[in-house]
C-alpha cells in the first residue's frame, strides 16, 4: 500500500507513550508541522481526564473531529499529529475526514509505560487511568496504513524506528 509523498503522520497509544516528544521529533525530522491532540480537546474533556474520569466516545468525537479538519487541511503538505486514537472507530473517524492519514502506533510493555508515566509533570492525565487506556486499545488492523512502533529505548531511538518503518511503508510493493 504505496503512501501519499508528504502524509499526515497520526502519532498514536497510550497515554505515556510518548505521543508529544516523539511527534515532535519526528515533525522535525520530516521537516512538516507538529500538532499536540491535546490542544484540540474541549476544555470539558480536560477537567473529566484531571478528575481521573476517563472519556466516553461522545466526549472524543468533538476532539476528532478538530483533528481530523487540521489533518485534511494539511493533505498533500504533510504534518504530523499526537493522538490517541485507541479505537479502531476513532482511527476511522480521522480517515473520514482525512483519508491519507498514516498512523503510528507506540507501543510497549504496560510497566515500561507506567514508569514513565510516574515521571512526568503537569500533565493533566493520571496514571490511574492507564488501566482504562489499555482495556479500550484496539491495535491498528493489516487493513489500517500505518505502523507499529516499540517504545523501548531514547526518544531519538524510536524516532529513528519510525522513520524507518514510514519509509518502509510508501515504498513500492512489487
Amino acid at each position: 500500500m504505496q503512501q501519499p509523498q508528504n502524509p499526515v503522520v497520526v502519532v498514536m497509544g497510550v497515554s505515556g507513550t510518548g505521543k508529544t516528544t516523539i511527534g515532535s521529533l519526528l515533525a522535525a525530522r520530516l521537516g512538516v508541522p507538529y500538532a499536540e491532540g491535546d490542544d484540540f480537546h474541549p476544555p470539558a474533556n480536560i477537567a473529566k481526564m484531571s478528575a481521573g474520569t476517563p472519556l466516553t466516545d461522545a466526549d472524543r468525537w468533538p476532539w476528532l473531529d478538530a483533528i481530523g479538519t487540521w489533518a485534511h487541511g494539511r493533505a498533500g503538505l504533510g504534518g504530523v499529529v499526537s493522538c490517541s486514537a485507541l479505537k479502531r472507530a476513532y482511527r476511522d473517524r480521522l480517515r473520514a475526514a482525512a483519508p491519507d492519514v498514516v498512523f503510528v502506533h507506540l507501543a510497549g510493555d504496560r510497566a515500561l509505560v507506567e514508569d514513565r508515566m510516574s515521571h512526568r509533570q503537569g500533565h493533566f492525565m493520571p496514571a490511574a487511568l492507564l488501566d482504562s487506556q489499555f482495556a479500550t486499545l484496539q491495535p491498528l488492523q493489516p487493513d489500517e496504513a500505518g505502523v507499529t512502533v516499540d517504545v523501548a529505548g531514547s526518544p531519538e531511538e524510536i524516532t529513528e524506528r519510525s522513520v524507518a518503518a514510514l519509509r518502509a511503508l510508501s515504498e513500492p510493493t512489487a
